[in-house]
Protein backbone atom coordinates (compact mmCIF):
# COMPACT_ATOMS: atom_id res chain seq x y z
CA UNK A 1 0.00 0.00 0.00
CA UNK A 2 1.42 3.53 -0.78
CA UNK A 3 -0.33 6.76 0.77
CA UNK A 4 -0.22 9.89 -1.36
CA UNK A 5 -0.29 13.50 -0.47
CA UNK A 6 -0.63 16.71 -3.08
CA UNK A 7 0.41 19.61 -2.48
CA UNK A 8 0.65 23.01 -4.21
CA UNK A 9 -2.80 23.81 -5.77
CA UNK A 10 -4.18 27.47 -5.94
CA UNK A 11 -5.29 30.19 -7.69
CA UNK A 12 -3.50 31.50 -10.65
CA UNK A 13 -4.32 33.50 -13.99
CA UNK A 14 -4.07 32.34 -17.31
CA UNK A 15 -0.95 32.09 -18.83
CA UNK A 16 1.02 31.32 -15.44
CA UNK A 17 2.57 28.55 -13.44
CA UNK A 18 2.10 26.11 -10.71
CA UNK A 19 4.29 23.04 -9.27
CA UNK A 20 2.09 20.58 -7.58
CA UNK A 21 3.89 18.04 -5.40
CA UNK A 22 3.19 14.50 -4.11
CA UNK A 23 4.18 12.80 -1.17
CA UNK A 24 4.35 8.99 -1.16
CA UNK A 25 5.23 6.86 1.43
CA UNK A 26 5.54 3.00 1.77
CA UNK A 27 8.14 0.43 1.47
CA UNK A 28 7.61 0.06 -2.40
CA UNK A 29 6.72 3.46 -3.39
CA UNK A 30 9.78 4.14 -5.68
CA UNK A 31 9.02 0.80 -7.35
CA UNK A 32 5.86 2.27 -8.49
CA UNK A 33 4.75 3.80 -11.67
CA UNK A 34 2.97 7.31 -10.80
CA UNK A 35 0.67 9.29 -12.72
CA UNK A 36 -1.39 12.35 -12.59
CA UNK A 37 -5.08 13.16 -13.30
CA UNK A 38 -7.63 15.48 -12.90
CA UNK A 39 -11.23 16.16 -12.27
CA UNK A 40 -13.05 18.99 -13.27
CA UNK A 41 -16.81 19.66 -11.95
CA UNK A 42 -19.23 17.40 -13.76
CA UNK A 43 -16.39 15.64 -15.44
CA UNK A 44 -14.61 12.17 -15.62
CA UNK A 45 -11.36 12.12 -14.35
CA UNK A 46 -8.94 11.80 -16.86
CA UNK A 47 -5.25 11.14 -17.56
CA UNK A 48 -2.73 13.87 -17.43
CA UNK A 49 0.63 12.58 -17.30
CA UNK A 50 2.40 9.34 -16.09
CA UNK A 51 6.18 8.75 -15.07
CA UNK A 52 7.78 4.97 -15.25
CA UNK A 53 9.91 4.20 -11.57
CA UNK A 54 12.91 4.70 -12.36
CA UNK A 55 11.92 8.21 -13.87
CA UNK A 56 13.36 7.38 -17.21
CA UNK A 57 9.46 6.85 -19.75
CA UNK A 58 6.89 9.37 -19.71
CA UNK A 59 3.79 10.12 -20.75
CA UNK A 60 1.11 13.01 -21.12
CA UNK A 61 -1.98 13.43 -22.56
CA UNK A 62 -2.22 15.86 -25.98
CA UNK A 63 -4.18 18.88 -24.52
CA UNK A 64 -0.76 19.17 -21.89
CA UNK A 65 2.03 18.10 -24.04
CA UNK A 66 4.42 20.69 -23.99
CA UNK A 67 3.25 22.73 -21.23
CA UNK A 68 3.25 20.46 -18.33
CA UNK A 69 6.22 17.78 -17.12
CA UNK A 70 6.33 15.04 -14.82
CA UNK A 71 9.46 14.35 -12.75
CA UNK A 72 9.96 12.28 -9.60
CA UNK A 73 12.87 12.25 -6.79
CA UNK A 74 12.80 8.61 -5.33
CA UNK A 75 15.43 9.08 -2.97
CA UNK A 76 12.66 11.68 -1.21
CA UNK A 77 10.10 9.68 -2.39
CA UNK A 78 8.35 12.56 -4.06
CA UNK A 79 6.28 13.14 -8.00
CA UNK A 80 5.95 16.89 -9.20
CA UNK A 81 4.29 18.05 -11.54
CA UNK A 82 5.40 21.27 -13.10
CA UNK A 83 2.40 23.06 -14.75
CA UNK A 84 3.54 25.92 -17.50
CA UNK A 85 1.24 28.42 -19.89
CA UNK A 86 -2.09 27.34 -17.77
CA UNK A 87 -5.67 27.64 -19.47
CA UNK A 88 -8.71 28.06 -17.65
CA UNK A 89 -9.30 24.56 -18.86
CA UNK A 90 -6.86 23.34 -16.63
CA UNK A 91 -8.95 24.14 -13.95
CA UNK A 92 -9.59 20.84 -11.70
CA UNK A 93 -8.92 18.62 -8.90
CA UNK A 94 -5.16 17.03 -9.73
CA UNK A 95 -4.82 13.65 -8.17
CA UNK A 96 -1.63 11.73 -7.61
CA UNK A 97 -1.73 8.19 -8.05
CA UNK A 98 0.41 4.93 -7.80
CA UNK A 99 0.06 2.03 -10.21
CA UNK A 100 2.07 -1.45 -8.97
CA UNK A 101 1.49 -2.21 -12.53
CA UNK A 102 3.96 0.45 -14.24
CA UNK A 103 4.36 2.91 -16.49
CA UNK A 104 0.01 2.99 -17.74
CA UNK A 105 -2.08 6.13 -18.99
CA UNK A 106 -5.15 3.45 -17.66
CA UNK A 107 -7.02 4.61 -14.91
CA UNK A 108 -8.37 1.35 -13.06
CA UNK A 109 -4.82 0.16 -13.13
CA UNK A 110 -3.63 2.80 -10.72
CA UNK A 111 -4.03 1.03 -6.80
CA UNK A 112 -3.67 4.32 -4.51
CA UNK A 113 -5.06 7.57 -4.91
CA UNK A 114 -4.26 10.73 -2.99
CA UNK A 115 -7.10 13.60 -1.70
CA UNK A 116 -6.54 15.69 -4.66
CA UNK A 117 -5.61 19.63 -4.65
CA UNK A 118 -7.90 22.59 -6.49
CA UNK A 119 -6.05 23.95 -8.96
CA UNK A 120 -7.86 27.42 -10.34
CA UNK A 121 -7.07 29.44 -13.58
CA UNK A 122 -8.84 32.77 -13.96
CA UNK A 123 -9.11 33.77 -17.46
Amino acid sequence: QVQLVESGGGLVQAGGSLRLSCAASGRTSSSYGMGWFRQAPGKEREFVCAIRSTGGSTYYADSVKGRFAISRDNAKNMVYLQMNSLKPEDTAVYYCAASSRGLTTIKSLYDNWGQGTQVTVSS
